[in-house]
Formats: structure tokens, sequence, C-alpha cells
């Protein structure tokens, strides 16, 4: 295939991004504790050809009287996931805050094995005290120690998936099960972390799991550029993309990798055979949402009390990126949104429903076809991460409409070709180190 095309992975979480999906009569919110519910969501994006099926992961239930996020851990569900598909990828959050690399490197190994070499993570750092202090901390580490942390983390883990290689595993019943003399500790002793090794599960199919990221500080894009082997970004609109995916295409580059990295923005969208009836179903969505939910929202985004603002006024100025303590991506999102849409308070809201800031596409397939292409012809994208605003009935009129305009154009996959995610993505086996 010599045509570029596009790599679409789905990202569902609770009912929908909207958060207001679950109060739909028709959502799927007393199903979030069945585990076939995410079967089925496996299954259909599997229908659709997508790439992968990423779940993201908290560790704190902070306002969760305003809707669902967590339900099941999504490395154990991943395993049912795996269970009723055959090709599509499957990617969980691992946070290298709370978790240690020993306890990653294994499930992820076995999560590879067990799909048959289609697993991916997503290397997180964490953010809230409220997570922090259920996992033995009493606030959040600062930003610094935690990429810190985590480029060791990532590491270490490389370092185990080495330390088994699958040439090692003989099971000769006459002779040797394993060749002890091919396995190796790795001793690894750092500042975050003393491990020994090896790991007591064989390398993964695909050697490692795919490495995902999506850091967009300046220690996140750093990490980036150093590791990861996918990104997920976040971007308002086409410009604000572009001048990330040139930043870190150019800091893969300096660090001296020759991979691809596809970078992949979020995208939220409407889909309907007219563009009035897309409106409309963004419109039913925004009409459940309570202004308190809204608000609450807006303020864990923006690290300030906005109870008492008027909703109708102008958003009063918020400080600038580089005074803010907080996670910046999707603050600089927010901050874009102000200086571009110059919105009331209301309006910001219902911009932020679905999404937090993400790129929102609202209209016919072509229409939304014809951005996707944009997006992607022009460096902006190699391919999004589809954030669905309900589940399952947005992502079901995505696999429905777009897709198959997608493939008309040449910009999407008829079939699958490969059985990894890495071969999904178009990169290679990692070399043993």
């Amino acid at each position: 295939m010599s045509k570029r095309q596009m790599h679409i992975n789905l990202f569902p979480i609770g009912c929908g991004h909207h958060q207001a999906a679950w109060r739909k009569s028709t959502s799927s919110v007393e199903r979030l504790g069945d585990i076939s519910f995410y079967e089925e969501i496996a299954q259909i994006a599997e229908k659709g050809k997508l790439d992968a099926v990423f779940l993201a992961d908290g560790a704190s239930v902070d306002n969760i009287e305003n809707g669902p996020r967590w339900f099941l851990e999504p490395l154990t569900c991943i395993a049912a996931m795996a269970r009723v598909t055959t090709h599509i990828g499957l990617i969980s959050t691992v946070s290298s805050t709370f978790f240690t690399p020993f306890h990653a490197a294994r499930m992820l190994a076995s999560l590879d094995h067990i799909s048959n070499g289609r697993m991916g993570w997503n290397l997180v750092t964490s953010m809230y005290d409220s997570e922090a202090r259920n996992h033995g901390y009493q606030s959040m580490p600062s930003h610094e120690h935690r990429y810190k942390r985590a480029e060791e983390f990532a590491e270490t883990v490389l370092q185990l998936w080495d330390s088994w290689p699958s040439k090692a595993l003989k099971m000769d019943r006459n002779g040797k099960y394993a060749d002890l003399s091919m396995m190796k500790k790795i001793n690894h002793e750092g500042d975050y972390f003393l491990v020994d090794g090896p790991l007591i599960t064989p390398q993964p199919p695909q050697g490692y799991p795919v490495l995902f990221q999506a850091g967009a500080s300046e220690y996140g894009r750093q990490l980036a550029a150093k590791h990861a082997e996918a990104i997920y970004a976040v971007a308002y609109d086409l410009e604000s993309a572009q001048r990330y995916y040139k930043d870190i295409k150019r800091r893969v580059r300096k660090a001296g990798r020759s991979d691809k990295v596809p970078i992949l923005p979020g995208l939220v969208t409407y889909v309907a055979s007219t563009e009035a009836e897309a409106q409309a179903k963004r419109r039913e969505l925004d009409e459940l949402l309570p202004t308190t939910t809204s608000l609450q929202q807006l303020e864990m985004y923006i690290f300030q009390d906005c109870s008492n603002w008027d909703l109708d006024a102008p958003v009063p100025e918020l400080p600038p990126l580089n005074e803010f303590k907080g996670p910046k991506g999707r603050y600089s999102t927010i901050l874009r949104i102000i200086e571009s849409e110059k919105p009331t308070l209301r309006e910001l809201l219902g911009r932020l429903a679905a999404g937090g800031g993400h790129c929102t596409m609202i209209g016919t397939p072509d229409q939304i076809a014809d951005q996707m292409e944009l997006w992607f012809l022009n460096e902006g994208a190699d391919g999004f991460n589809l954030m669905p605003p309900s589940l399952p009935d947005s992502v079901e009129d995505f696999i429905e409409f777009v897709v198959p305009e997608l493939q008309k154009r040449g910009l999407f996959r008829h079939e699958y070709e490969h059985k990894t995610l890495r071969g999904h993505l178009g990169l290679k086996r990692p070399l043993e180190r």
C-alpha cells in the first residue's frame, strides 16, 4: 500500500464524552458494570476497521454525582475485549506515578500475549491530589518529579521486556523449558525504582506493546520525543494542531529517531444526513447538561472557582499559560477558544461539554471527511482519537457514514492488513537492547 492513510482510534468513556450523555433515556448507564457493553463497543470499532480502542483511567471519583467516568478497571476490561475481537488494537492508560515498572511490565506483557500482539499503553503521570491521596501521597508530586519518574519508569519497563527474550523459551520436553543463559537480570537502581528482573513473563509478541503518550507541557514533549511511538494530542483547530505537530516531529528528529510516531488529535463528531440534523444532535445533549456540572468541569480545567461568574458575560481574563500551575495542554486550548471566539461563559461551557476543548466537527459525512482530510494533508494530524459524545450511537454513526467516505477517498483501510497494533500503525518491531 503506497498511499498514506489515516489512523483512527476509538476513545470510549462512560456513556460518551458529553457530560450529559448518561442522562439520555436511551443511554447505556445501567450497563457500565457489564463487560458485554465494552465487548460490544470493541466489536463495533473492529467492524469499522479502526486501529484500536483506547481506555483512559483515573484514581478518584471527584464530581461523580454529575455523571460516570470510571467503572471497570481498564486492563481487566481489555482482557475480556481481547477475547471477542481478532484484529483491533487495545490500549490502556498506565500511571507511572502510581504503578511500579515490574507490575506494569508483567500486566502489559500478559495482555499482549492474550491478544496475540494487539496491546498498547498510554503512559501518563496523573495530575490530581485526590488521586495521589489514594496511593500514599499527601499531594501530587511536582510536575518535574512526575516526568523524571515517568522517564525512568519507561526505560525500566522496556528493559524488563527484553529480559526474557522470546528465543530463550525452548519448551524442549527432552531438555530445557527455557535457556537461562539467554535471560538476564536488569539490575536497575535509579532515583525512583529498584528492579532486579528478569520479568517472569516471556517477551510480548510485539516485542514491546506500543507506547502512547499525551504530554503537552515541555516535560511531556521531551518524554514524547524520546520514547513515544504514537501521540495523543489536544487541538482545538488546524492552526494549533499544526504547531504541535511540527514541534513534536522536530523533537523526534532531534532525538535521533527515524520512527513514524503518528500524532492523533482528539476528535468529537456529530454526524447526520444534513448539517441541521447534526446540530440538533448536539443541542439535544447540551440541553440535558446542568449548568452546575459544566461549571465544575471548567473549574477542574482552569483551577479557579467559577460559581459566581456571570453566565451571559464574557469569560473573565485568565492567567497566561506560563503562570498556570495545572495541566497545560487543556488549559492552552481553553485560552485559544476564548481568544478566537470571545464567548460568553455560557457559550464556553457548551463548547467544553463534549471533549473539553478537543476539535469538534458537526455535519454530514462529506463535511466531516472534508475537514479530517484537510487536517491529514496539511500537517495537522496523522489520524484521530475519536471521542464519541454518546455511546454507542455516535460511534455507530461515524462508522456507518464517515468511514465509507474516507475509504472512498483512499484515506482509510477497507480491510485489516495486519494482526498486530504495530502493524496497523506502520511501526517496526523494536530491536532488543
